[in-house]
């Protein structure tokens, strides 16, 4: 398996500094022992679409970028032509996966009940861009995550009935399916080979913190208490055999301690 990090957290300081705080991401996991890198979609405006720019980078520091998030926010034809753009770009970079992801809500996601035709027309969405990835060669994978409309059990389980599963994939997030209420480890159990790539972090259990913004209780692996472990050996299982990302979106001291804090986690617990 690989073994990535996510490199957004470093891209948020510094507005005309992009380049310099991606290339300071690339320093600092290889530096740690990560082999893959992922990254937002929208890094190829960073770069100005310069994928050879990216692929210097990426070799100086000896990485691979496996994997470009892609938002789905402006609407079906917008967010289908930015699949296409980014998919021109992910073939120069060698970049073979494409998370998916809805649009947040603004105000408090308990105002949302479930919405199953949000929930299709997201799946209808993903098969369009699923035949289009597949026709380059990339794999789409939809992540459920708090506060879209495809995040509880039930949601998932209403877009896998309209998602061509020839075509699209599942990103599980052990954080953000431990806060909609489901067990990593049977999650991974129960939806098998439908798992195309998977987002390590921890969760704090304490529900008292921030319950507005729950995001604020992701940990460093080990921190907290989901059993990645159980996680592991449940990807073993069904023979998974693709990328492991470790993601935090708020760092508890910086960037560079919570992903050595994770990359010692899955060196002496998990021994990768």
């Amino acid at each position: 398996m690989k073994l990535a990090y996510t490199g957004w957290t470093w891209l948020i300081h510094h507005k005309d500094n992009y380049q310099w705080e991606f290339e300071q991401f690339l320093r600092e996991v290889s530096d740690l022992g990560y082999d893959s890198v992922e990254n937002f979609a929208f890094i190829t405006k960073y770069f100005d679409n310069d994928a050879e720019a990216v692929n210097k980078l990426l070799k100086k520091y000896k990485l691979d970028l496996v994997n470009m998030y892609l938002h789905l926010r402006e609407g079906p034809e917008a967010d289908y032509a930015n699949a296409v753009n980014y998919a021109e770009f992910m073939k120069k970079t060698g970049t073979r996966y494409m998370n998916m992801q809805a649009v947040m809500y603004q105000d408090d996601p308990k105002n949302h009940p479930t919405d199953e035709q949000a929930i299709r027309d997201y799946a209808l969405l993903s098969n369009r861009i699923g035949k289009m990835c597949k026709e380059n060669g990339i794999i789409p994978c939809y992540h459920p995550h708090w506060g879209t409309a495809v995040f509880t059990k039930n949601e998932i389980d209403i877009y896998e009935k309209y998602v061509d599963h020839d075509l699209v994939k599942l990103c599980i997030d052990t954080a953000h399916t431990a806060l909609a209420g489901m067990d990593p480890v049977k999650t991974i159990e129960d939806y098998g080979d439908r798992i195309g790539y998977i987002h390590f972090k921890d969760l704090d259990p304490d529900t008292s913190i921030c319950p507005e913004r729950p995001l604020v209780r992701f940990l460093p692996l080990g921190w907290g208490t989901i059993d990645f472990s159980g996680v592991y050996k449940a990807l073993q299982k069904i023979a998974y055999d693709g990328v492991i990302c470790v993601e935090l979106d708020n760092s508890p001291v910086c960037n560079y301690h919570s992903a050595m804090v994770s990359r010692q986690y899955l060196h002496n617990v998990l021994h990768l």
